[in-house]
């Protein structure tokens, strides 16, 4: 159906009467007051006249919108640091269970606890290292001396002017053409091994040779570089020699050796 208007409708009349005297029995009641257009004049009447949509609906109002965005980085600020403490809860029960007698512990006197374990745990690794052979990966030469504490040396050998003996320490690649070199230079410098700790694992060997001097007293002063140095360079023939074959690359695994009272 086509919808038309026409101006001698009643309502149409009415609403252009002048005044109330002139209205039909058929016409509408409807308000003469019209409706002007809204117009900013301060900046309170602007954000009022933005807030309003089509159909003017109010739309959502922006301190609520940011008191909400407020309260949701404050809770989840709030479940972060949740999660963060139980973490820490559960390493510091991880802890206790390490430490003997720490279930009334606080904090505090747990960590130091496990501070000082720690040490101690560290100070027996080292001690233990010291105590054996264990090849690395570097080539190395360490010379020695200290006093001698045991009179076995003194029965196999003559020793030293005040009982100093010597400690030499090569580590390398494990060749058949090293031990000859080590013979080799020990009997140039008239020297012999008083005891011998060696270790080879994974292609790598690492021996500890206490040297006396075969010569005596007046005649047995020994020149600790000239050792280190002709070491060196047996250590540097030995090094050649395994570059001039194209050794394979040793594969890294773990590392199982024996005491050195067990070395034969």
């Amino acid at each position: 159906m086509e919808s038309y208007y026409y101006s001698g409708w009643p309502l149409a009349q009415f609403n252009s009467a002048p005044n109330s005297d002139q209205l039909s029995p058929f016409s509408v009641p409807t308000t003469t007051q019209q409706t002007l257009p809204l117009v900013a004049t301060s900046t309170s009447d602007r954000a009022a006249a933005a807030s309003l949509q089509f159909g003017e609906f109010p739309s959502w109002p922006a301190p609520i919108a940011a008191e909400d965005r407020a309260a949701s980085a404050s809770k989840s600020h709030s479940q972060a640091e949740k999660r963060r403490r139980d973490r820490i809860n559960a390493q510091l029960a991880t802890l206790r269970k390490l430490i003997p007698m720490s279930d009334k512990m606080d904090k505090a006197t747990l960590l130091g606890s496990v501070v000082d374990h720690v040490k101690d745990l560290k100070r027996k690794a080292m001690d233990v290292s010291k105590a054996i052979t264990v090849p690395t990966e570097t080539d190395e030469v360490t010379i020695d001396y200290h006093q001698a504490q045991d009179e076995s040396y003194t029965k196999k050998v003559n020793i030293l002017k005040e009982n100093i003996i010597i400690k030499a320490s090569v580590c390398c690649d494990d060749r058949p053409e090293l031990f000859p070199e080590l013979i080799q230079v020990l009997k140039g410098l008239r020297l012999t091994a008083v005891k011998a700790d060696i270790a080879s694992v994974g292609g790598r060997i690492k021996s500890i040779l206490v040297l006396c001097s075969k010569d005596s007293e007046e005649n047995n002063s020994v020149c600790l570089s000239t050792l280190k140095q002709s070491l060196k360079s047996a250590v540097n023939k030995i090094a050649s020699l395994s570059v001039a074959t194209n050794c394979p690359t040793r594969s890294k695994r773990q590392r199982f050796f024996l005491p050195s009272h067990y070395v034969q």
